[in-house]
Protein backbone atom coordinates (compact mmCIF):
# COMPACT_ATOMS: atom_id res chain seq x y z
CA UNK A 1 0.00 0.00 0.00
CA UNK A 2 1.39 3.37 1.09
CA UNK A 3 4.24 1.88 3.15
CA UNK A 4 7.63 3.54 2.54
CA UNK A 5 11.23 2.33 2.84
CA UNK A 6 13.25 2.99 6.03
CA UNK A 7 16.47 1.02 5.41
CA UNK A 8 17.49 -2.56 6.18
CA UNK A 9 17.07 -4.47 9.45
CA UNK A 10 20.60 -4.52 10.91
CA UNK A 11 20.11 -8.11 12.18
CA UNK A 12 18.14 -9.89 9.43
CA UNK A 13 19.02 -7.52 6.53
CA UNK A 14 15.34 -7.55 5.49
CA UNK A 15 13.93 -4.38 3.95
CA UNK A 16 12.00 -2.24 6.48
CA UNK A 17 8.70 -0.89 5.10
CA UNK A 18 6.27 1.09 7.27
CA UNK A 19 3.21 3.33 7.00
CA UNK A 20 3.23 6.02 9.71
CA UNK A 21 -0.43 6.83 9.09
CA UNK A 22 -1.36 3.46 10.65
CA UNK A 23 0.15 4.43 14.02
CA UNK A 24 -1.98 5.67 16.94
CA UNK A 25 -0.45 9.03 16.14
CA UNK A 26 1.86 9.49 13.13
CA UNK A 27 4.01 12.24 14.73
CA UNK A 28 7.73 11.63 14.28
CA UNK A 29 11.17 12.73 15.48
CA UNK A 30 14.57 12.37 13.80
CA UNK A 31 17.30 12.68 16.46
CA UNK A 32 21.09 12.51 16.05
CA UNK A 33 24.38 14.38 16.40
CA UNK A 34 25.57 16.57 13.46
CA UNK A 35 26.72 14.33 10.60
CA UNK A 36 24.68 11.30 11.73
CA UNK A 37 22.29 11.62 8.75
CA UNK A 38 19.13 13.24 10.19
CA UNK A 39 18.35 15.51 7.25
CA UNK A 40 19.28 12.74 4.81
CA UNK A 41 16.92 10.26 6.53
CA UNK A 42 14.08 12.82 6.41
CA UNK A 43 14.75 13.62 2.73
CA UNK A 44 14.84 9.90 1.93
CA UNK A 45 11.45 9.47 3.61
CA UNK A 46 10.12 12.58 1.85
CA UNK A 47 11.11 11.19 -1.59
CA UNK A 48 9.45 7.84 -0.81
CA UNK A 49 6.26 9.57 0.40
CA UNK A 50 6.28 11.61 -2.83
CA UNK A 51 6.56 8.42 -4.93
CA UNK A 52 4.30 6.07 -2.93
CA UNK A 53 1.35 8.38 -2.10
CA UNK A 54 -0.69 11.31 -3.42
CA UNK A 55 -0.13 13.23 -0.17
CA UNK A 56 1.13 16.79 -0.01
CA UNK A 57 4.41 17.81 1.66
CA UNK A 58 5.41 21.07 3.41
CA UNK A 59 8.99 21.70 4.63
CA UNK A 60 9.88 24.48 7.11
CA UNK A 61 13.61 24.86 6.48
CA UNK A 62 15.55 27.32 8.69
CA UNK A 63 18.93 26.51 7.04
CA UNK A 64 17.99 26.42 3.33
CA UNK A 65 18.97 22.76 2.77
CA UNK A 66 15.87 21.37 1.04
CA UNK A 67 15.28 23.74 -1.89
CA UNK A 68 17.32 21.77 -4.52
CA UNK A 69 15.44 18.53 -3.74
CA UNK A 70 12.01 20.23 -3.68
CA UNK A 71 12.69 21.99 -6.99
CA UNK A 72 13.96 18.74 -8.61
CA UNK A 73 10.68 17.02 -7.63
CA UNK A 74 8.70 19.85 -9.25
CA UNK A 75 7.80 21.56 -5.97
CA UNK A 76 7.64 25.24 -5.00
CA UNK A 77 10.62 26.67 -3.10
CA UNK A 78 9.76 29.89 -1.22
CA UNK A 79 12.59 32.00 0.16
CA UNK A 80 11.33 34.29 2.93
CA UNK A 81 13.81 37.19 3.07
CA UNK A 82 13.89 41.01 2.66
CA UNK A 83 15.50 40.74 -0.81
CA UNK A 84 13.54 37.69 -2.01
CA UNK A 85 11.38 37.78 -5.17
CA UNK A 86 8.95 35.36 -3.43
CA UNK A 87 6.02 36.82 -1.51
CA UNK A 88 3.30 35.41 0.75
CA UNK A 89 0.41 37.70 1.64
CA UNK A 90 -0.63 37.05 5.28
CA UNK A 91 -4.03 38.60 4.47
CA UNK A 92 -4.97 35.81 2.00
CA UNK A 93 -8.31 34.24 2.92
CA UNK A 94 -9.84 31.01 1.59
CA UNK A 95 -13.63 31.12 1.60
CA UNK A 96 -14.05 27.44 0.67
CA UNK A 97 -13.91 25.96 4.20
CA UNK A 98 -17.41 24.67 4.85
CA UNK A 99 -17.22 23.60 8.48
CA UNK A 100 -15.26 26.62 9.75
CA UNK A 101 -15.89 30.36 9.64
CA UNK A 102 -12.92 31.63 7.58
CA UNK A 103 -13.63 35.28 8.48
CA UNK A 104 -13.52 34.61 12.24
CA UNK A 105 -10.31 32.56 11.86
CA UNK A 106 -8.66 35.31 9.81
CA UNK A 107 -9.71 38.03 12.30
CA UNK A 108 -8.22 35.95 15.11
CA UNK A 109 -4.95 35.53 13.15
CA UNK A 110 -4.71 39.29 12.42
CA UNK A 111 -5.27 40.08 16.12
CA UNK A 112 -2.38 37.71 17.00
CA UNK A 113 -0.21 39.33 14.31
CA UNK A 114 -0.95 42.84 15.61
CA UNK A 115 -0.27 41.68 19.18
CA UNK A 116 3.23 40.64 18.05
CA UNK A 117 3.76 43.86 16.10
CA UNK A 118 2.61 46.18 18.91
CA UNK A 119 4.51 44.15 21.52
CA UNK A 120 4.91 45.53 25.00
CA UNK A 121 4.21 43.95 28.35
CA UNK A 122 0.42 44.22 28.15
CA UNK A 123 -0.11 43.56 24.42
CA UNK A 124 -3.38 44.72 22.86
CA UNK A 125 -5.95 46.52 25.01
CA UNK A 126 -9.73 45.93 24.58
CA UNK A 127 -10.11 49.17 22.57
CA UNK A 128 -7.21 48.13 20.29
CA UNK A 129 -8.92 44.79 19.62
CA UNK A 130 -12.23 46.45 18.81
CA UNK A 131 -10.60 48.89 16.37
CA UNK A 132 -8.63 46.09 14.61
CA UNK A 133 -11.70 43.85 14.38
CA UNK A 134 -13.75 46.69 12.86
CA UNK A 135 -11.03 47.37 10.25
CA UNK A 136 -10.67 43.67 9.39
CA UNK A 137 -14.41 43.23 8.80
CA UNK A 138 -14.47 46.37 6.63
CA UNK A 139 -11.32 45.30 4.76
CA UNK A 140 -12.79 41.95 3.63
CA UNK A 141 -16.35 43.14 3.02
CA UNK A 142 -15.96 43.75 -0.73
CA UNK A 143 -13.84 40.63 -1.25
CA UNK A 144 -16.38 38.35 0.46
CA UNK A 145 -19.24 39.79 -1.62
CA UNK A 146 -17.32 39.58 -4.95
CA UNK A 147 -14.38 37.15 -4.45
CA UNK A 148 -13.78 36.73 -8.20
CA UNK A 149 -13.57 40.51 -8.87
CA UNK A 150 -12.04 42.10 -5.80
CA UNK A 151 -8.29 42.01 -5.14
CA UNK A 152 -7.06 40.27 -2.00
CA UNK A 153 -6.35 42.86 0.75
CA UNK A 154 -2.76 43.39 1.96
CA UNK A 155 -1.20 44.90 5.11
CA UNK A 156 -1.30 48.24 3.23
CA UNK A 157 -5.13 48.14 3.29
CA UNK A 158 -5.18 47.43 7.03
CA UNK A 159 -2.73 50.30 7.63
CA UNK A 160 -4.82 52.78 5.58
CA UNK A 161 -8.03 51.76 7.38
CA UNK A 162 -6.38 52.20 10.78
CA UNK A 163 -5.23 55.69 9.74
CA UNK A 164 -8.87 56.64 8.99
CA UNK A 165 -10.29 55.57 12.37
CA UNK A 166 -11.13 58.39 14.84
CA UNK A 167 -9.68 56.73 17.99
CA UNK A 168 -6.21 57.75 19.25
CA UNK A 169 -5.45 54.02 19.70
CA UNK A 170 -5.90 53.49 15.94
CA UNK A 171 -3.17 56.04 15.23
CA UNK A 172 -0.81 54.21 17.64
CA UNK A 173 -1.59 50.85 15.98
CA UNK A 174 -1.00 52.32 12.50
CA UNK A 175 2.37 53.74 13.58
CA UNK A 176 3.41 50.32 14.99
CA UNK A 177 2.42 48.68 11.69
CA UNK A 178 4.17 51.25 9.47
CA UNK A 179 7.61 49.58 9.48
CA UNK A 180 6.01 46.38 8.10
CA UNK A 181 4.11 48.33 5.39
CA UNK A 182 6.43 51.01 4.02
CA UNK A 183 9.50 50.55 6.21
CA UNK A 184 12.52 48.22 6.11
CA UNK A 185 10.52 45.13 7.19
CA UNK A 186 7.89 45.25 4.44
CA UNK A 187 8.50 41.61 3.37
CA UNK A 188 4.86 40.63 3.93
CA UNK A 189 3.21 43.69 2.33
CA UNK A 190 2.83 42.10 -1.12
CA UNK A 191 0.33 39.94 -2.93
CA UNK A 192 1.16 36.23 -2.99
CA UNK A 193 3.19 35.41 -6.13
CA UNK A 194 4.08 31.74 -5.44
CA UNK A 195 2.07 28.57 -6.07
CA UNK A 196 0.95 27.26 -2.69
CA UNK A 197 -1.11 24.53 -4.38
CA UNK A 198 1.91 22.48 -5.52
CA UNK A 199 2.29 19.01 -3.98
CA UNK A 200 5.61 20.05 -2.40
CA UNK A 201 6.18 23.44 -0.78
CA UNK A 202 9.44 24.42 0.93
CA UNK A 203 9.61 27.53 3.18
CA UNK A 204 13.27 28.63 3.27
CA UNK A 205 13.91 30.88 6.32
CA UNK A 206 17.73 30.98 6.05
CA UNK A 207 18.06 34.74 5.39
CA UNK A 208 15.39 35.82 7.85
CA UNK A 209 16.66 38.31 10.44
CA UNK A 210 15.71 38.32 14.12
CA UNK A 211 13.33 41.28 13.60
CA UNK A 212 11.11 39.24 11.30
CA UNK A 213 11.57 35.66 12.52
CA UNK A 214 8.76 35.58 15.12
CA UNK A 215 6.24 37.28 12.82
CA UNK A 216 7.30 35.02 9.92
CA UNK A 217 6.73 31.95 12.11
CA UNK A 218 3.19 33.13 12.99
CA UNK A 219 2.48 33.59 9.27
CA UNK A 220 3.98 30.13 8.54
CA UNK A 221 1.70 28.70 11.25
CA UNK A 222 -1.36 30.23 9.60
CA UNK A 223 -0.21 28.96 6.20
CA UNK A 224 0.42 25.38 7.44
CA UNK A 225 -2.94 25.33 9.28
CA UNK A 226 -4.88 26.47 6.23
CA UNK A 227 -3.03 24.09 3.86
CA UNK A 228 -3.58 21.10 6.20
CA UNK A 229 -7.32 21.97 6.48
CA UNK A 230 -7.64 22.39 2.70
CA UNK A 231 -5.86 19.08 2.00
CA UNK A 232 -7.99 17.28 4.60
CA UNK A 233 -11.14 18.63 2.92
CA UNK A 234 -9.82 17.15 -0.37
CA UNK A 235 -9.10 13.75 1.25
CA UNK A 236 -5.29 14.18 1.36
CA UNK A 237 -2.78 13.91 4.19
CA UNK A 238 -0.09 16.59 4.69
CA UNK A 239 3.47 15.62 5.69
CA UNK A 240 5.21 18.52 7.48
CA UNK A 241 8.98 18.54 8.09
CA UNK A 242 10.52 20.98 10.60
CA UNK A 243 14.32 20.91 10.28
CA UNK A 244 16.61 22.46 12.94
CA UNK A 245 13.67 22.14 15.34
CA UNK A 246 15.61 23.61 18.28
CA UNK A 247 15.60 26.98 16.42
CA UNK A 248 11.78 26.93 16.45
CA UNK A 249 11.63 25.94 20.14
CA UNK A 250 13.67 28.98 21.28
CA UNK A 251 10.70 31.32 20.93
CA UNK A 252 7.75 30.77 23.31
CA UNK A 253 5.07 31.58 20.70
CA UNK A 254 6.61 29.30 18.05
CA UNK A 255 7.12 26.51 20.60
CA UNK A 256 3.44 26.64 21.63
CA UNK A 257 2.47 26.51 17.93
CA UNK A 258 4.61 23.38 17.44
CA UNK A 259 2.96 21.75 20.48
CA UNK A 260 -0.46 22.56 18.94
CA UNK A 261 0.55 20.87 15.66
CA UNK A 262 1.64 17.71 17.51
CA UNK A 263 -1.61 17.63 19.50
CA UNK A 264 -4.29 18.94 17.15
CA UNK A 265 -3.45 18.73 13.46
CA UNK A 266 -3.17 14.92 13.35
CA UNK A 267 -6.99 14.92 13.42
CA UNK A 268 -6.81 16.62 10.02
CA UNK A 269 -4.39 14.09 8.50
CA UNK A 270 -1.17 15.95 9.33
CA UNK A 271 1.99 13.81 9.64
CA UNK A 272 4.56 16.12 11.33
CA UNK A 273 8.28 15.37 11.70
CA UNK A 274 10.83 17.30 13.78
CA UNK A 275 14.60 17.07 13.22
CA UNK A 276 17.01 18.11 15.97
CA UNK A 277 20.34 17.15 17.56
CA UNK A 278 19.58 16.81 21.25
CA UNK A 279 16.73 15.10 23.03
CA UNK A 280 17.40 17.66 25.82
CA UNK A 281 15.64 20.23 23.58
CA UNK A 282 12.38 18.39 24.23
CA UNK A 283 12.79 18.39 28.00
CA UNK A 284 13.17 22.17 28.35
CA UNK A 285 9.59 22.55 29.60
CA UNK A 286 6.60 20.30 30.38
CA UNK A 287 4.77 21.81 27.40
CA UNK A 288 7.54 20.96 24.91
CA UNK A 289 7.96 17.51 26.51
CA UNK A 290 4.48 16.76 25.11
CA UNK A 291 6.02 16.72 21.62
CA UNK A 292 8.39 13.91 22.65
CA UNK A 293 5.67 11.97 24.47
CA UNK A 294 3.18 12.33 21.59
CA UNK A 295 5.52 10.94 18.92
CA UNK A 296 5.03 7.26 18.07
CA UNK A 297 7.67 7.28 15.32
CA UNK A 298 11.35 7.86 16.16
CA UNK A 299 14.50 7.62 14.06
CA UNK A 300 17.47 7.58 16.47
CA UNK A 301 20.85 8.01 14.80
CA UNK A 302 24.23 8.38 16.58
CA UNK A 303 23.62 10.06 19.96
CA UNK A 304 25.86 12.14 22.23
CA UNK A 305 26.81 10.62 25.59
CA UNK A 306 24.44 12.77 27.70
CA UNK A 307 21.51 12.18 25.33
CA UNK A 308 22.01 8.40 25.33
CA UNK A 309 21.33 8.19 29.07
CA UNK A 310 18.19 10.37 28.80
CA UNK A 311 16.88 8.31 25.85
CA UNK A 312 17.52 5.00 27.67
CA UNK A 313 15.52 6.29 30.64
CA UNK A 314 12.70 7.92 28.63
CA UNK A 315 12.20 5.05 26.17
CA UNK A 316 13.19 2.14 28.42
CA UNK A 317 15.70 0.64 25.97
CA UNK A 318 18.35 -1.93 26.89
CA UNK A 319 22.14 -1.38 26.91
CA UNK A 320 22.37 -3.69 23.86
CA UNK A 321 19.86 -1.57 21.92
CA UNK A 322 21.73 1.55 23.03
CA UNK A 323 24.87 0.19 21.31
CA UNK A 324 23.17 0.84 17.94
CA UNK A 325 23.27 4.62 18.58
CA UNK A 326 26.74 4.70 20.20
CA UNK A 327 29.62 5.85 17.92
CA UNK A 328 27.78 4.50 14.86
CA UNK A 329 28.27 5.54 11.23
CA UNK A 330 25.87 7.92 9.50
CA UNK A 331 22.66 6.22 8.38
CA UNK A 332 22.73 3.65 11.21
CA UNK A 333 20.58 3.61 14.32
CA UNK A 334 17.30 2.56 15.92
CA UNK A 335 13.81 2.86 14.47
CA UNK A 336 10.85 3.10 16.88
CA UNK A 337 7.48 2.38 15.31
CA UNK A 338 4.77 2.32 17.99
CA UNK A 339 5.97 -0.38 20.40
CA UNK A 340 8.31 -2.03 17.85
CA UNK A 341 12.05 -1.24 17.99
CA UNK A 342 14.33 -2.22 15.07
CA UNK A 343 18.06 -1.55 14.57
CA UNK A 344 18.52 -0.36 10.98
CA UNK A 345 21.20 0.53 8.43
CA UNK A 346 20.66 2.67 5.35
CA UNK A 347 23.80 2.89 3.21
CA UNK A 348 22.43 4.90 0.30
CA UNK A 349 24.18 4.39 -3.09
CA UNK A 350 26.38 7.45 -3.59
CA UNK A 351 26.81 7.29 -7.37
CA UNK A 352 23.23 8.48 -8.06
CA UNK A 353 21.65 11.78 -9.05
CA UNK A 354 19.32 11.52 -6.03
CA UNK A 355 22.25 11.21 -3.58
CA UNK A 356 23.93 14.31 -5.09
CA UNK A 357 20.72 16.36 -4.76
Amino acid sequence: GEAVYYGLNALSHNVIMANRKKLKNPNGLFLGVPGSGKSFAAKRELVNVFLATHDRIIVVDPMGEYSPLIRRLGGQGIEIAPDSPHHINPMDIDLSFDEENPMALKADFILSLMELIVGGKDGLQPIDRTVIDRCVRFMYREHIQHPEKEQMPTLQDLYELLCKQPEAEASRLATSLEIYVSGSLNVFNHETNVDLNRRLVCLDLKKLGAGLRTIAMLIMQDLVNSQVSLNFMNGLSTWCYFDEFHVLLRDALTASYCVAIWKMLRKKGCVPSALTQNVKDFLASPEIENIFENSDFLVLLAQAQGDRQIIAKQLGISPHQLSYVTHTNSGEGLLFFGNVTIPFVDHFPQNTELYAI
